[in-house]
């Protein structure tokens, strides 16, 4: 009962959506409420008509559209637990033909949980999910509650692109033999393509694209079909990574925050043979969601980067080379920002956690 009267509540707020005013280095932006009334929303999926899915931790889609709200059945079951449980949702590049969506969640296994990637059909009315396929499941898996990472981004060429946290056991990101800690390539049959990096290699996971990763949140292709990626350091040292093919990105070696003890994390901030963030944060912004702009609608931020920050309740905007972060697009709309996504018409939308509700912005 208490979840119907949610579901009618979300109806009646998408039906009712408000607009509102941010100040940007580029002038005011209009940020309209396309939804609110959500509990612990993770991510947001727009599809071509203009009607959107969105997902919520402990387990339930729900499907947007024409100013009704409806929680899709078929939803595989989720490990809600901790950070864990139905986590990101990507709407395929060919939608309008295959009607096929991915999701990424953390799936119970016998020894905890391990982050999974499954992929369905969405009915022409949104009601329900049909032919659920698991197509990927993180192994061996892990206890606890923590660092499922968790993105999916479809590259170029169809192949996905799937983020993995360490699941709070440090070593794991440099130990290629699980496939913890690391950014994964996958068909979208679930096998490992032929030209990944490691194919062929004695006890290294053939999906593995990228290693050493602690925690990432937020995942993009840049304008050349560069996938970028946003990480969650400890106290200190959150990232903003460019995933090159078959590197390690130092974690828990080198890192440019401390453990939250204070205590130096592995040996410095620098090694040869590891990668260097683009940019980092310290003190830490906990970044979730990764966007690179198209320039559809703000031509001034085409390529630029915008991440949000879960833990001081912004956007971040990083431009240039070396990347920095120009500047903090705040409001109480971005309280606890989760995820960032553009729409076809160059619409820049976001998830506010804090405000249990999702946000679309225009020009102002």
């Amino acid at each position: 009962m208490i979840r119907l009267v949610a579901i009618l509540i979300l109806i009646w707020a998408s039906g009712t959506a408000h607009a509102d005013t941010l100040q940007t280095a580029s002038g005011p932006v209009r940020v309209t409420q396309m939804l609110q009334g959500l509990e612990t929303p993770w991510a947001v999926g727009i599809l071509p008509d203009g009607s959107f899915l969105v997902t919520e931790r402990d387990g339930d889609l729900l499907y947007v559209s024409n100013g009704k709200t409806l929680r899709v059945s078929g939803v595989p079951k989720v490990a809600a637990s901790g950070q864990g449980g139905l986590l990101d949702v990507t709407v395929a590049e060919d939608f309008s033909q295959s009607r096929e969506v991915f999701l990424s969640f953390s799936k119970p296994q016998a020894d905890g949980a391990g982050t999974a990637v499954a992929v369905a059909r969405l009915s022409e009315n949104g009601q329900r999910l049909t032919n659920l396929r698991v197509i990927f499941e993180a192994m061996p898996g892990g206890a606890g509650g923590r660092h499922f990472g968790s993105r999916v981004v479809e590259a170029r060429d169809g192949t996905l692109f799937v983020t993995l946290g360490d699941r709070g056991d440090r070593p794991s990101a440099q130990d290629r033999s699980n496939h913890m800690g690391s950014v994964i390539r996958i068909t979208r049959d679930g096998s490992a393509p032929a030209d990944n990096p490691f194919i062929g290699q004695p006890d290294i996971r053939p999906e593995i694209w990228s290693f050493g990763h602690r925690n990432p949140q937020g995942a993009g292709l840049d304008l050349d079909g560069q996938l970028w990626v946003s990480e969650h350091g400890a106290r200190g040292g959150d990232e903003v990574n460019a995933i090159r093919k078959g590197s390690n990105y130092g974690w828990p070696v080198i890192s440019y925050g401390t453990h939250y003890s204070g205590e130096k994390i592995g040996e410095g901030t620098s090694q040869a043979g590891l990668e260097q963030p683009e940019h980092y944060w310290d003190p830490s912004i906990a970044p979730s969601g990764l966007l690179v702009y198209s320039g559809k609608l703000w031509p001034q931020w085409r390529g630029d980067i915008f991440v949000g920050s879960l833990k001081f309740d912004y956007i971040a905007h990083l431009t240039g080379s070396p990347l920095r972060e120009v500047e903090q697009i705040k409001g109480p709309e971005t309280e606890r920002v989760r995820d960032i996504v553009e729409a076809t018409d160059g619409s820049i939308w976001f998830i506010s956690v804090g405000q249990g509700a999702v946000y679309r912005m225009t020009p102002g």
